[in-house]
Protein backbone atom coordinates (compact mmCIF):
# COMPACT_ATOMS: atom_id res chain seq x y z
CA UNK A 1 0.00 0.00 0.00
CA UNK A 2 2.80 2.40 0.84
CA UNK A 3 4.40 1.99 -2.60
CA UNK A 4 1.11 2.78 -4.33
CA UNK A 5 0.75 6.03 -2.42
CA UNK A 6 4.37 6.91 -3.14
CA UNK A 7 3.88 6.26 -6.87
CA UNK A 8 0.77 8.45 -6.86
CA UNK A 9 2.70 11.21 -5.12
CA UNK A 10 5.44 10.94 -7.75
CA UNK A 11 2.89 11.23 -10.56
CA UNK A 12 1.37 14.31 -8.95
CA UNK A 13 4.87 15.79 -8.64
CA UNK A 14 5.54 15.04 -12.33
CA UNK A 15 2.29 16.80 -13.25
CA UNK A 16 3.20 19.87 -11.20
CA UNK A 17 6.71 19.95 -12.70
CA UNK A 18 5.10 19.79 -16.15
CA UNK A 19 2.82 22.70 -15.25
CA UNK A 20 5.82 24.77 -14.22
CA UNK A 21 7.92 23.80 -17.25
CA UNK A 22 5.18 24.74 -19.73
CA UNK A 23 4.09 27.93 -17.99
CA UNK A 24 4.55 31.27 -19.77
CA UNK A 25 7.30 32.90 -17.67
CA UNK A 26 9.64 29.95 -18.16
CA UNK A 27 8.75 29.54 -21.83
CA UNK A 28 9.50 33.21 -22.46
CA UNK A 29 13.09 32.66 -21.30
CA UNK A 30 13.64 30.39 -24.31
CA UNK A 31 11.80 32.52 -26.87
CA UNK A 32 14.92 33.75 -28.67
CA UNK A 33 16.01 33.84 -32.29
CA UNK A 34 18.78 31.29 -31.70
CA UNK A 35 18.70 27.81 -33.11
CA UNK A 36 20.06 24.47 -31.97
CA UNK A 37 20.82 22.11 -34.86
CA UNK A 38 18.50 24.21 -37.04
CA UNK A 39 15.60 24.01 -34.56
CA UNK A 40 14.39 27.18 -32.83
CA UNK A 41 15.35 27.27 -29.16
CA UNK A 42 11.77 27.37 -27.85
CA UNK A 43 10.82 24.25 -29.83
CA UNK A 44 13.89 22.39 -28.60
CA UNK A 45 13.05 23.38 -25.02
CA UNK A 46 9.43 22.22 -25.34
CA UNK A 47 10.51 18.89 -26.82
CA UNK A 48 13.10 18.19 -24.11
CA UNK A 49 10.78 19.34 -21.30
CA UNK A 50 8.03 17.10 -22.68
CA UNK A 51 10.43 14.14 -22.93
CA UNK A 52 11.63 14.78 -19.38
CA UNK A 53 8.09 14.80 -17.97
CA UNK A 54 7.30 11.55 -19.81
CA UNK A 55 10.51 9.95 -18.52
CA UNK A 56 9.70 10.96 -14.92
CA UNK A 57 6.17 9.57 -15.27
CA UNK A 58 7.46 6.30 -16.72
CA UNK A 59 9.98 6.03 -13.89
CA UNK A 60 7.24 6.58 -11.29
CA UNK A 61 4.92 3.99 -12.85
CA UNK A 62 7.64 1.37 -13.35
CA UNK A 63 8.83 1.78 -9.75
CA UNK A 64 5.28 0.95 -8.66
CA UNK A 65 5.47 -2.67 -9.86
CA UNK A 66 8.89 -3.57 -8.44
Amino acid sequence: MHRRVLAGDRLVAAFLIGCVLFNYPLLSLFDRHTQIFGIPLVFAYVFFAWATVIAVMAWAVERRFK
